[in-house]
């Protein structure tokens, strides 16, 4: 009787992996970026419709701006330590895209539009990297660009003058649907190399 026991759990075990394994399977197959998540499931919640000013001045949107893969980020150039070394590889991950053929921006969108003017944003992107894109505006642009990416943002301490601002570090990669509207594909954590990111990235421009 046991052994009847032992045989229909071990028939159970391998059916369930073996009905697992189907239904993943069946998943990747209708997803054509599957190979490319790194683990994570993407979402169409994330991203949307946004208004900001560009580092000459000039308003743009959304489709004005993610035009192929783009990383998007939102951060402050008084940023003492994350923000720099984020966007740093991302531009770091862009020339590698680059070299390997596969056309890509990093984007910059400041959470400080108090201190972050066009003029601001230009001399922090270009130090960077020369095609990164620094995206401010006004409170409501900001803030409406942010609530479209499900990022979190707070001023610490606004009476000081030297205020930092606590906000969201991951990167999210969009890139345009077959209508031309910007589609969230997948996020980065500070933790990833940019050989990791120009990886990825890379999957998904050559699976879309």
């Amino acid at each position: 009787m046991k052994q009847a026991f032992a045989v229909i759990a071990v028939a159970a075990v391998v059916g369930l992996i073996a009905g697992s394994v189907l239904y993943v399977r069946m998943q990747r197959a209708d997803d054509p970026f599957a190979e490319c998540r790194g683990g994570q499931v993407a979402g169409g919640d994330i991203g949307g419709p946004f208004t900001l000013v560009d580092e000459t001045g000039t308003t743009v949107t959304e489709r004005d701006v993610i035009t192929g893969p783009t990383l998007v980020y939102f951060g402050f150039t008084f940023c003492p330590d994350v923000c720099p070394t984020d966007a740093a590889r991302n531009a770091d991950a862009v020339d590698i895209l680059a070299k390997g053929g596969t056309p890509a921006k990093a984007v910059f969108i400041s959470v400080d539009p108090a201190r972050d003017t066009p003029e601001a944003l230009r001399d922090f992107t270009d130090n960077l990297h020369p095609d990164m894109i620094g995206l401010t505006g006004t409170d409501a642009q900001v803030k409406a660009a942010s609530d479209a990416y499900r990022t979190f943002y707070k001023v610490r301490n606004p009476d000081d003058e030297y205020y930092l601002v606590d906000h969201t570090t991951l990167t999210y990669l969009m890139q345009p649907g077959n209508d031309g509207t910007p589609a969230f594909m997948d996020f980065f954590k500070s933790d990833a190399s940019p050989q990791d990111v120009a990886a990825r990235v890379a999957c998904y421009a050559a699976a879309g």
